[in-house]
Formats: structure tokens, sequence, C-alpha cells
């Protein structure tokens, strides 16, 4: 092909390209709003990561600071504490992973197979409603209701003759205590996407089951359930992609001498020495060490996800 029939036919493209900005730009126009939020506070600084490379001092400014190269990871590797922050990191994701990720599927069916619809509105209002609090208020309450000095239950144990449970002061309860929180906090959010998804099977196909004899359990074993699970592989790559993250306000408020054992993540220490003692090249390395971590789950279980014949993430 010549020149000009390159020129024609990028042209020819350009032009589609414009009918169909012009066609859909109702739809573009809504989504730009996300893409404005993606870009300013994703992609632009992320240029910042370059901090991990360096002994960053705010005096010189990112270009007049010194490079270090990978010095900030070999001391974030050999540190005393990265074990203790890697294991409690997985561990508190773990007990996530496998007590709470599953409630909102459970909760979501169990929604939908109630038949009367204002009940189960009020009910699903209800076990929304925990989501909109923040995490202050959250513990707050479970302080109000576990600690030594002021909480419910110790009362409760004074005025029966029983021993006090010190839980918030337990290292042994404390990754339960977190998942018991995200599970009252945000199981009943999370049935939004699978009533979502649930809302889009057909219904011919309970009606041609019912015809063959299956009752309600075999309905969602065999129609609802396989229905949904495009949508509860994605979120479970997701779910795994994010398993260096931890709720950092949940654990810093629920943080305390006592239980740093069990409680010092990667998010606290960032916290610790990125804000509180000013080393910011040391929260930009474990920040980006996350990020790469979590990089590295989602292609692996998506690649595993593939491998077993399902549609993954990508």
């Amino acid at each position: 092909m010549n020149e000009f029939g390159v020129e024609t036919k990028l042209s020819s493209k350009s032009n589609e390209l414009l009918k169909k900005l012009i066609r859909y730009r109702y739809v573009y126009l809504l989504i730009l709003p996300g893409l404005l939020f993606l870009i300013v506070f994703k992609f632009i600084p992320m240029w910042g990561l370059i901090l991990s490379f360096q002994e960053y001092n705010p005096f010189q400014g990112i270009l007049g600071s010194e490079w270090v190269g990978f010095k900030n990871f070999t001391d974030l590797f050999s540190s005393e504490q990265f074990y203790m922050m890697f294991r409690n990191t997985l561990l508190i994701n773990l007990f996530s992973l496998v007590f709470y990720f599953p409630l909102p599927i459970i909760l979501a069916l169990m929604l939908n197979e109630v038949r009367h619809e204002v009940f189960k509105r009020v009910n699903q209002s209800i076990v929304y409603l925990p989501h909109f609090l923040s995490w202050v208020v959250v513990v707050s309450i479970t302080y109000f209701m576990l600690s030594a000095d002021v909480g419910v239950l110790n009362k409760l144990l004074n005025q029966w003759d029983m021993e006090q449970a010190a839980l918030m002061s337990n290292p042994k309860f404390f990754w339960i205590l977190l998942t018991l929180q995200s599970i009252w906090k945000d199981a009943g959010w999370g049935t939004i996407i699978f009533l979502a998804a649930i809302a889009g099977v057909d219904p011919q196909r309970y009606e041609a089951a019912v015809m063959d004899g299956a009752n309600r359990w075999r309905q969602i074993w065999h129609i609802t359930l396989p229905a949904i699970r495009p949508t509860i592989i994605i979120l479970l790559i997701l779910r795994l992609g994010s398993m260096m993250d931890v709720g950092f306000e949940q654990v810093l408020l629920m943080y305390s001498p006592v239980v740093r054992e069990v409680a010092e993540v990667f998010d606290t220490y960032a916290y610790t020495q990125g804000i509180l003692r000013g080393q910011i090249s040391v929260g930009v390395t474990v920040g980006m060490f996350k990020g790469i971590v979590g990089l590295l789950l989602v292609v692996s279980s998506n690649w595993i996800v593939k491998r077993f014949g399902y549609e993954g993430l990508y």
C-alpha cells in the first residue's frame, strides 16, 4: 500500500473514532469524573515512587536528594520487623479471605430467597447501614462493648461474679476482632454486587428447573451460583491482589503497645516511619513493595483461574 493509501486508512479510522465519540458523548461524559480521579490521584502520583531509590531530604527536594539505589529495600527486607509485619499482614488478610469473603455471597443468596418485597428491602437497608459508619465509630463501639474498664461485657461478668475477659488487650483475639468488625461493617454492603449479578439471571431458567422438579436448594446450586461465578472469580482475584493491604484506619485505631506483636503491619509501619519520623523514603519503599506484590498476585491468580478454564480479570 502506498503512502496515500496509508494516510487514507488512518484518516478513515480517525473519522470513525470521532463519530463514535460524538455518538456516545454522554457515556464518555459519565466516565470523565472517574477517569480524572484515576489520573490525578493514581497515575500522576506514581512519579513519586522514585523516592524509594533516594534518601529524601525535603529541603533539597526530589531532584536534589541523594540517590541510594536499592538501599531502602535492603534495609526493609533485613529489618527485624519485616517478618513480623509480613506475617501479620498476610494472616489478617487470610482471616478476612476465609471468614469474610464468602459471607456477602451467602447473604446475597439468602436475601434473594426472600419473597416478601417490603421485608426484603428493610433487611437490605439494615445490613447496608454499618458500611456508612466510620472506623472511629466501629472501634468506639467495640471499646464500649469489650474494654476491660468500661466494657459492657465485663460489667455483666462482674455482676455475675465471673472473671473479666480482657479481649482487646489479648493478642490472641486481635485478628478475630478485626475480622468480626469487617464482617459487621461491610458484609451487607458487599451483597450489592452479587444481588445485581443474581438479578441478571433469566427467570425462565428457574421456571424450567421447577418443571423438572428441582427444589430451592437445587435451583441455587445449579442456576444461581453458576450465574454469579464469574463475579465471584473477578472479586476473588481483586481480593488476592490486595493481600498486602490492611484497613489502615481500623488497625491503627485498634493498635496498642500490648498487641504490637500481632498488630504491626506494613501500613502502620509506613505511617510511623514516613509520617511520624519523617523518613518519607521508607514509607514510599513500603508502598512500592506492597504494589509489586499485589501486581504479582493479581497476574498469577488470573493465570491460575484461566488455566482452570474460567474467564479471568483480563
